[in-house]
């Protein structure tokens, strides 16, 4: 799938949980809020969220830079900017924090430390 914000903004919408009683609630930390997802619909879209981190620069995959500022997931790996929202580049992470795919490369109280504020992500 390729990186647009229409296409994170689809399969974040498909993911999320709309009741906190749903049984396969899986909570995920942000940098605005938490988000409950169903692990059911992160798994069935696993590969397309991989697809679309992959798409990212180089220096946020794990065997490319290693991590990178939040603040530069706004352009994909070809130096075309895919979105201008903060929230679309949230999205994308968060989806893939709860894919596994995505961790953060320090612990969320060190944050304020790093540039802008904003968490270093890395793609696994």
């Amino acid at each position: 799938m390729k990186l647009s914000a229409e296409n994170v903004q689809t399969i974040f919408e498909k993911c999320l949980s709309i009741s906190r009683g749903e049984l396969d609630l899986l909570p995920i930390e942000g940098i605005m809020g938490t988000y409950d997802f169903r692990k059911s619909k992160i798994n069935e879209h696993t590969e397309d969220i991989a697809s679309m981190l992959k798409e990212l620069p180089d220096q946020f995959q794990k065997d490319g830079g290693g991590g990178m500022s939040f603040l530069n997931a706004c352009q994909n790996n070809t130096g075309e900017q895919w979105t201008g929202l903060h929230r679309r580049m949230e999205e994308l992470f968060v989806l893939g924090i709860a894919a596994n795919k995505v961790k953060s490369v320090m612990p969320r109280d060190l944050w304020p430390v790093l540039p802008g504020g904003m968490p270093y992500y890395v793609v696994l």
